[in-house]
């Protein structure tokens, strides 16, 4: 199963729709918590909904299951934990879900997990993406930025 990541920030919206329609992916799983925000520009859930289906041919579908809570994210921002303590939190968060078990493979297989930032390194999306992984093991994971 072929999975892919992808984050908007530092993206024009020709680059991020160009990625998408050149790698095969058939739908966007946005595994945003907060998928309304202004600051997410051409990437706000209902335009991002609108644009993936018009330029793509895509689905969008939205999995806050697989987001972080709002307090994990907030400690985060705030630097009352690094990133291998959020890292932690939110691998037992995805534990607690039990996301393996609850989330279909079908919405994930030729998915692209859609988050914010512009790397996957310290993202939750790579997070996600690796923690199924883990657990269907048969999960290829492909970061289109």
């Amino acid at each position: 199963m072929k999975v892919f990541t992808i984050g908007f920030t530092r993206k024009s919206a020709r680059r991020f729709f160009a990625l998408l329609r050149e790698s095969g992916v058939r739908r966007i799983v946005d595994v945003r918590l907060n998928n309304l925000s202004q600051l997410a520009g051409f990437a706000k859930k209902d335009d991002l909904a609108w644009f993936l289906d018009e330029i793509c041919g895509m689905q969008y579908v939205h999995a806050p299951e697989l987001a972080p809570t709002k307090e994990l994210l907030s400690d985060y921002r705030k630097g009352c934990c690094d990133w291998s303590a959020y890292e932690a939190r939110f691998l037992d968060l995805l534990r607690e879900r039990r996301v393996e078990e609850r989330v279909p493979r079908e919405l994930v297989a030729g998915g692209c997990l859609l988050c914010s930032e512009d790397k996957p390194h310290h993202c939750h999306r790579r997070l996600v993406a690796e923690y199924l992984k883990e657990h269907w093991k048969d999960v290829d994971i492909a970061h289109l930025g």
